[in-house]
């Protein structure tokens, strides 16, 4: 029996993410935006953090930067050979529009600015498509 705390979470979709999962298995990424101020959320929400209106779900360039990351040097998780980089990128849409995923690049390779493309793939063996992020030529 496998233990459940080495394998990838499975993410809960709810009624506020079903949109981005949803635009996930459609191919492109999908962000919460708001219908009146047109503020980009992420996390998504079904109301605007910042004006209370209602929040749909549109698709987005999927190009940014790293605004952040670590390097993963323990196996944790089957699947995920070592070292690894989880990053956590802004996307162009937005100042602070800010996404976390799998940086598929040489550790020894990235730096905060780093231009990246969302690439979408599928997370452990769930079946899920989530995102990841590769670098693009400047």
């Amino acid at each position: 029996m496998t233990d459940a705390r080495l394998m990838p979470p499975v993410p809960v979709i709810d009624p506020d993410s079903v949109g981005y999962w949803e635009s996930l298995t459609r191919g492109s990424l999908g962000i919460c935006r708001c219908t009146a101020c047109r503020a980009w959320m992420h996390p998504p929400l079904e109301v605007c953090r910042h004006c209370g209106a209602s929040t749909v779900v549109e698709s987005v360039s999927g190009r940014g930067s790293v605004f952040s990351f670590i390097v993963v040097r323990r196996a944790m998780v089957p699947g995920f050979p070592t070292p690894y980089v989880i990053g956590i990128v802004e996307l162009d849409e937005q100042e602070g529009l800010r996404l976390s995923g799998i940086l598929m690049a040489d550790p020894a390779d990235v730096v905060i600015g780093l231009p990246v493309q969302v690439s979408i793939g599928k997370i452990g063996q769930s079946g899920i498509l989530g995102p990841s992020f590769v670098p693009v030529a400047q």
